[in-house]
């Protein structure tokens, strides 16, 4: 397992912004342009943006969705679709409907973006300035795995070195807190999936929490809005979003690509 110690472009988040940082973090946006604007329109103020991995993949804006994230910072862990769509790992590990999307994304992939990709890290990445928490795309032990289980999550926190993990990949919003004494699986809650809506969840004292902010381009939790959080470094609060965006353009744009029907229909479901 690889240590990357990140600093956001050389500069100490703590110096910048004083005692309290608030991250925003980004996740799965999977080329879905339309669910990535209304998420950072919706996003509350914040120091420094975090992306957990899958830019790319699914989504028909690939190029529009990098250049967009890459301005909002350099905090970046790579995700195991952003490895297939930079030809870096053989896509026949996917199932035909991922593949065929990553085969379609890495022939549109500008040359800066084919290699921006190629470069991004493997996690876990830790910032020096935030030292309990660490970032990674599936868990602390595997990029690749997939927590989705309590059980699942208490194996891979044994391998977590500080209290708090923020990851992706699952497309689950929602946390695990595991302790000596028992696996809990926390969900936001909200009232409705229509309108724009968050959920405050504070960390906990003790324990291991691994934290997912959901995705914000193709959620599978059976709620179809974008998904991102807001984590306060002094408060020890992850504030959990939901925003209702533009699906049928991200769906028209799909369909006009040429990619397989079932990534745009999905959408509208949250599957």
């Amino acid at each position: 397992m690889s240590l990357v110690l990140a600093s956001a472009a050389g500069y100490s988040l703590l110096l910048r912004f004083g005692r309290n940082v608030r991250v925003l973090f980004l996740s799965d946006i999977h080329g879905n342009l339309e669910a990535l604007e209304a998420c950072l329109a919706a996003a509350p103020r914040h120091d420094v943006v975090v992306n957990l991995g899958d830019s790319v993949g699914y989504g028909a804006n690939p190029n529009e969705v990098i250049d967009r994230v890459r301005q909002l910072g350099n905090i970046f862990v790579r995700g195991n679709h952003d490895r297939a769509c930079a030809g870096l790992t053989d896509v026949r590990g996917f199932n035909y409907i991922a593949a065929a999307a990553a085969i379609w994304t890495n022939r549109q992939l500008s040359p800066s973006n084919l290699e921006w990709l190629k470069s991004l890290p493997l996690g876990p990445i830790f910032l020096p300035e935030l030292p309990d928490l660490q970032l990674v795309h599936g868990s602390p032990r595997d990029e690749d795995e997939y927590l989705l289980l309590p059980d699942d999550a208490a194996a891979s926190a044994a391998h977590a070195r500080v209290p708090i993990t923020f990851f992706g990949h699952t497309h689950m919003q929602g946390c695990f807190r595991i302790t000596d004494k028992q696996q809990i699986t926390y969900h936001p809650r909200y009232s409705s999936n229509r309108d724009q809506a968050h959920w405050d969840f504070p960390i906990e004292n003790g324990g291991v929490h691994l934290i997912n902010p959901g995705s914000v381009g193709q959620p599978r939790d059976g709620d179809w809005r974008a998904a991102f959080a807001l984590y306060d470094s002094e408060r020890k609060t992850v504030t959990y979003y939901r925003v209702p965006y533009d699906v049928e353009t991200a769906q028209k744009k799909i369909m006009d690509a040429n990619l397989p029907e079932r990534l745009a229909s999905r959408l509208q479901f949250g599957r």
